[in-house]
């Protein structure tokens, strides 16, 4: 094939843009964008797709079938893919902290050897120092991560987990298999969640928690068995909910649990209002674990 001078030039200038040590192992089939820069010790599979200024740290390494889009920042130890049938897919402006493993298969029995499994995460997320994060168990399921995530030190996002967007997950929060997380929620420490439940967005758990049942939108649960303490008040407050909403959310929750689901057309009207009772109903149907015991608040402690 004819090579123009130009055509020339471009691919020499995206060979100095890169630079990679010579230490590290690149395969020869794997795809490179400019300005990547692989460090010492680092390895890339013959399957791997790096995009643009993707940054590799000392002794990371990317393997199977595997794509890294733009500006990726693998930390030192960080592990990214694993050669399974399937494939990882991470977006763009992710960091994996270090010694974090992201994309390999799971500790499902239910995994069966050959089977694909799937790993899919948005953009923007941090996602820090020995933190794990599991391909799916089943060929026709994907575990999901979101944007905009903040994922701690030592947190745990198991098989088939589906995360939102912009959630905050402390230090050693374990998500078990199937856990379904919405949209700008946060944990505190040592969190556990119990496989299949559902986490509403804008919720908080309280540090120390073990999450056995879903957790309600906009609210708040805490303790070795978590219990719903009401609404997440300040948490919604940053994220720019009224204090009318807040007060009608405040209001619907009595309501809900202290007068027998008793029915109120005003507060019914206030969108965030029906989108919280519509989640507990959601959790309330057969397939679902139902929802944290609510702790009752005429309870000194």
């Amino acid at each position: 094939t004819y090579v123009t001078d130009e055509e020339k030039s471009i691919v020499t200038e995206t060979k100095r843009s890169r630079f990679i040590h010579p230490s590290a192992i690149v395969h020869a089939d794997a795809i490179l964008g400019q300005g990547v820069s692989i460090g010492p010790f680092c390895s890339i599979g013959p399957s791997a797709k790096l995009g643009n200024a993707c940054q590799l740290y000392p002794g990371s390494h990317v393997s199977g079938n595997t794509e890294l889009g733009d500006n990726c920042t693998l930390m030192i130890g960080a592990v990214v893919g694993d050669d399974l049938p399937g494939c990882t897919v991470i977006g763009r402006n992710n960091v994996i902290g270090h010694h974090a493993v992201v994309g390999i298969k799971c500790q499902d029995m239910k995994y069966k050897p050959g089977d694909e499994c799937f790993l899919e995460i948005g953009d923007n997320n941090e996602i820090r120092e020995h933190a794990s994060v599991h391909r799916s168990s089943m060929p026709n399921d994907t575990t999901v991560i979101g944007n905009n995530n903040l994922i701690m030190g030592s947190c745990h996002i198991a098989h088939d987990c589906k995360v939102g967007n912009s959630n905050i997950f402390a230090n050693h929060t374990l998500l078990g298999g199937h856990v379904i997380v919405g949209d700008y929620t946060h944990t505190g420490g040592g969190v556990a969640i119990h496989q299949f439940c559902h986490i509403g967005s804008y919720s908080f758990i309280g540090g120390g928690s073990v999450v056995t049942q879903d957790v309600p939108k906009y609210t708040m649960v805490s303790g070795e068995r978590a219990e719903l303490r009401g609404l997440n008040l300040e948490g919604l407050r940053r994220s720019g909910f009224s204090d009318s909403e807040v007060v009608s959310g405040y209001r619907s929750l009595l309501i809900f649990f202290l007068k027998s689901q008793e029915e109120n057309e005003e507060l019914g009207r206030v969108p965030a209002v029906y989108s919280m009772v519509q989640s507990i109903r959601d959790s309330l149907t057969e397939d679902r674990r139902g929802i944290c015991q609510y702790r009752s608040w005429t309870r000194s402690s």
